[in-house]
């Protein structure tokens, strides 16, 4: 019973909302004020996940050649995603302006942290450690980035570019992104005392704002309009792991393990980063934080099933 893939599912997936349902919690009870989740999502969005990005991207060991085709596979499905959610947003929802991106970036980013580590290394041990990496590393990077130019990009003429560009240049997430690199490229080692800082810090990110969402569920519910936070929640628990499925087992060449690995990167519920950008900008963060809410509410059963599918293989 207990080495089910839905009982694994369960323990993986059970903690983070714990955490979230402890923020509702105490926010329900008046312990803390409803400006404490603000400010712990300000800690997180400037300072730990910045840090997080940079130890990762400094220090984490790279492979030789790079695995075009299996990044093709899981970024391929991710952009489709990005697509199809923004259309529908626009059409169904007539949402416009900052809050479309919002909504795509909720649909398309997985849960990595969280659920993505656990949940590929209880189904595939240290074979699934070498292809989970090399998502993990460029994952966020990747889709922060393109978050965050799609809602800093008014579409407006010289000036407010100018304007857009320096507010990215100030970014802390891009600077802790580009910061990790070049220290990565000057090839120098990191000491010992920042190094175990470092983590501390980036240990702290996750908990904290899993913490802080639940503090921001008790002030928006699961979010308006509630449709739009199914389909999002949707497309990201089913959609996003099937065309995954498809193009890493059908279509592009690559070992089954990895193959795998990626679909069940794909399965994983919306992440929390969705929620911290939304709240950074101030716009669709009811509708991030229900989408993260639901979605992980509902990958106890979604990610069971795309464990199933792909435990198989090795």
């Amino acid at each position: 019973m207990f080495d089910t893939p839905a009982f694994q599912t369960l323990a993986i997936v059970l903690p983070i909302f714990v955490l979230i349902a402890f923020g509702y919690g105490v926010a329900a009870l008046g312990w803390l004020k409803d400006n404490v989740a603000d400010a712990l999502s300000e800690f997180v969005f400037i300072v730990a996940i910045p840090i997080l990005l940079f130890r990762t991207l400094a220090t984490a060991p790279w492979p030789e050649s790079q695995p075009w085709f299996y990044w093709a596979a899981y970024f391929g499905a991710l952009a489709l995603i990005w697509a199809l959610t923004t259309a529908l947003a626009r059409r169904l929802f007539a949402l416009s302006g900052q809050d479309v991106p919002l909504a795509a970036f909720t649909a398309a980013q997985s849960n990595t942290v969280f659920v993505g580590i656990p949940l590929v290394l209880n189904a595939f041990g240290d074979q699934g450690s070498v292809p989970l990496f090399l998502l993990l590393a460029i994952h966020l990077p990747i889709t922060m980035t393109a978050a965050t130019l799609l809602v800093e990009n008014k579409g407006l003429g010289l000036t407010q570019s100018r304007e857009m560009l320096m507010k990215l240049v100030a970014h802390p997430i891009l600077i802790g992104i580009f910061a990790g690199l070049v220290f990565r490229v000057s090839g120098l080692a990191m000491p010992a005392p920042v190094a175990m800082a470092s983590k501390l810090m980036a240990d702290a990110a996750a908990p904290t704002a899993l913490f802080a969402l639940g503090m921001t569920l008790r002030r928006y519910g699961l979010g308006e309009p509630l449709e739009l936070v199914a389909l999002i929640s949707g497309l990201k628990l089913i959609v996003h792991p099937a065309l995954v499925y498809v193009l890493a087992f059908h279509l592009l060449p690559m070992p089954p393990v990895w193959a795998a690995v990626a679909v069940l990167f794909a399965a994983c519920p919306c992440g929390v980063n969705a929620y911290l950008l939304a709240q950074r900008y101030d716009r669709g963060v009811a509708l991030s934080s229900g989408a993260i809410a639901l979605s992980t509410l509902l990958a106890v059963v979604t990610a069971s099933f795309w464990v199933w599918m792909v435990s198989g293989v090795r």
